[in-house]
């Protein structure tokens, strides 16, 4: 049996010459007869054979490669099996080379196309691995996923199946179920309680951990505010840092009930740690005292393209609101992770915020995803998260 061809226009092999894993609408000349999630052969105009991907006729992004090349493949599950299993083995490898990840129980293990393997995330807490499957190809190989993680020795797996790549949450399936009520993940010496069922994505932020740990190193003595704070990642560390007072700002009790835990469990001081349940929109606009430092860290805010004057108007307003109002001389810790958001952009935006309040600030540090949530340099958008340190006089 051999797998279906997807035919490119003339002119739009370009892109996969040049490795890039998706290919949208535009660029197919011939989309073949098949189901949503079937791995189909790629091919130019001119009949060379390009790569292997997952077909998603119904998506902007029709075909998402995963293989490069002119291979031709089996169609045996066995065979997929071990092709993905020395491609997690491949990523584990990788993370072992992280000095970062020597300090802790936590991380990400696959990074979707990040790692060549589109549709896929999978973080790993106190060996437990958390796995999102984000499209057709990756959903319909429910089981096939199980047999290669276990191949590479990962036993405890929680898998949920995200019916598109914005969902935030969905029912899940445990597969050697711990008790993930008790489930604790380290980083830098400090603990965090997750809940990898009924959490936001697979438990936990990962990628701000670098982050966290520079805030840390900046905390000390100041009075801060953690806004879309969740289960208090950076408040946690601030406290560590020796903050004077961290006010922990989300709209959800269930997140802040995890922060509050959070603060708990690492021994920090109870008394200096505020929650604040209420819209951070509305809070950040009337803010009723001065910090010293803020960390502005929303959720993306843009889901599609479409999305993206709406989402850089709100980035623009959180961004105002917080150099309006924080102390002389105070530092601002601001994020984007909107995919849609580029980093040029989201530098323009709080340039637009900055000068609109018309006070003076200076860049300190561009901040990203920590190094576990590698960037494919031929797929920039695995480049998804962004930030600024500011100075503000």
């Amino acid at each position: 049996m051999q797998f279906k061809k997807l035919v490119l226009k003339e002119g739009k092999e370009k892109s996969v010459l040049n490795r890039h894993p998706w290919i949208f609408s535009g660029a197919v000349q011939h989309t073949p007869n098949s189901q949503a999630g079937d791995m189909v052969a790629v091919y130019s105009a001119r009949k060379q054979r390009l790569g292997t991907g997952f077909i998603d006729s119904g998506s902007q992004i029709v075909c998402r490669i995963f293989h490069f090349g002119d291979e031709a493949f089996p169609p045996e599950e066995a065979f997929w099996v071990d092709y993905w299993s020395k491609k997690i083995q491949d990523a584990a490898i990788l993370r072992k080379q992280l000095p970062d990840l020597h300090y802790g129980n936590c991380y990400r293990l696959i990074h979707a196309e990040g790692d060549g393997m589109p549709g896929i995330i999978a973080d790993v807490y106190a060996g437990v691995v958390s796995i999102q499957l984000l499209i057709p190809g990756t959903i319909s190989r429910n089981k096939m996923w199980v047999e290669a993680f276990e191949k590479q020795g990962f036993k405890s797996l929680f898998i949920r199946e995200m019916q598109h790549e914005d969902q935030e949450k969905s029912t899940g399936t445990w597969m050697n179920s711990p008790d993930n009520k008790n489930l604790i993940a380290t980083e830098h010496g400090l603990q965090f309680r997750v809940d990898i069922q009924d959490g936001q994505k697979t438990g936990f932020f990962i990628d701000q951990r670098a982050n966290r740990k520079l805030l840390g190193e900046y905390a000390k003595d100041r009075t801060v505010l953690n806004a879309f704070s969740y289960s208090g990642g950076f408040s946690v560390y601030a406290l560590a840092g020796g903050a004077k007072e961290v006010h922990s700002l989300d709209v959800s009790a269930s997140a802040l009930q995890l922060a509050k835990e959070n603060i708990s469990i690492n021994n920090l001081p109870t008394e200096k740690h505020h929650i604040v349940r209420e819209d951070c929109f509305k809070y950040l606009k009337n803010m009723p005292i001065k910090f010293d430092l803020i960390v502005l860290d929303p959720p993306a805010f843009a889901k599609n393209k479409g999305a993206v004057d709406a989402a850089a108007r709100g980035y623009k307003q959180i961004n105002m609101e917080a150099i309006r109002n924080i102390q002389p001389n105070g530092l601002l810790f601001t994020y984007s992770c909107s995919h849609h958001i580029s980093r040029e952009l989201f530098r323009k935006i709080v340039f637009g915020a900055a000068a609109d309040v018309g006070r003076e600030v200076q860049i300190l540090h561009h901040a990203s995803q920590s190094a576990d949530h590698p960037i494919n340099i031929y797929h920039p958008e695995s480049e998804y998260l962004k930030g600024l340190v500011l100075w503000v006089r």
